[in-house]
């Protein structure tokens, strides 16, 4: 087969595969879960019936197929941010940001939905996971020698101890709340200062 052929052909089913993830998305923010079907996808898609089973066996295939290309693209935002120029602490500072502003937000629009209970597992959210943490451990080495965060720790501990506390980020009431809550990490990450204990009397 010669390779335009190919090329166009391939071309052709993404063109497909994104018509009914788009499509289904759309339905399911619209009309919840509940109410999404496979003809509706089809019809919203401008696609046969038939066809849309070729790509995918059911409506939650669909949303999972959706949810990782979700996370894929926040990871390569956050990538983008933090190859950046500029100082260490700062880019480091605008990952979390960014990160925790997409954590508030996903939550808010998914909090109590059937499509959070069902989206969120898979093998993709374990890869997204390691990868971030990888970036984010990669970030900290790069402050830390530069001065900007605690060298005292071990990157893997300090890259735990933000994702971890940036997860709070699901249950405040605003993005300014979720900024504090960034200045409340980085402030831990800060190099530590000596402290002073003064005795009981």
């Amino acid at each position: 087969m010669p390779k335009l052929w190919t090329d166009t052909v391939e071309e052709h089913r993404r063109a497909v595969r994104d018509a009914a993830i788009d499509a289904t998305a759309k339905l399911v923010d619209e009309h919840g879960l509940a109410s999404v079907t496979m003809s509706k996808i089809a019809a919203d898609a401008g696609i046969g019936r038939a066809t849309l089973y070729k790509y995918f066996p059911d409506v939650e295939a669909i949303l999972m197929t959706w949810h990782e290309r979700q996370v894929i693209s926040h990871l390569d935002h956050l990538r983008a941010i933090g190859a950046e120029s500029g100082e260490p602490g700062r880019r480091l500072h605008a990952v979390l940001t960014a990160y925790a502003l997409m954590t508030h937000e996903v939550a808010r629009r998914h909090h109590g939905t059937d499509l959070a209970a069902l989206v969120h597992h898979g093998g993709h959210l374990d890869q997204a996971e390691d990868q971030l943490t990888t970036l984010l451990q990669d970030l900290l080495a790069e402050a830390a020698r530069a001065g900007a965060v605690r060298s005292d720790v071990a990157p893997a501990e300090l890259a735990a101890y933000g994702l971890n506390a940036l997860a709070a980020a699901r249950g405040l009431p605003s993005a300014a709340a979720v900024r504090r809550l960034v200045a409340l990490v980085m402030s831990g990450l800060c190099p530590a200062q000596p402290q002073e204990f003064i005795s009981p009397a």
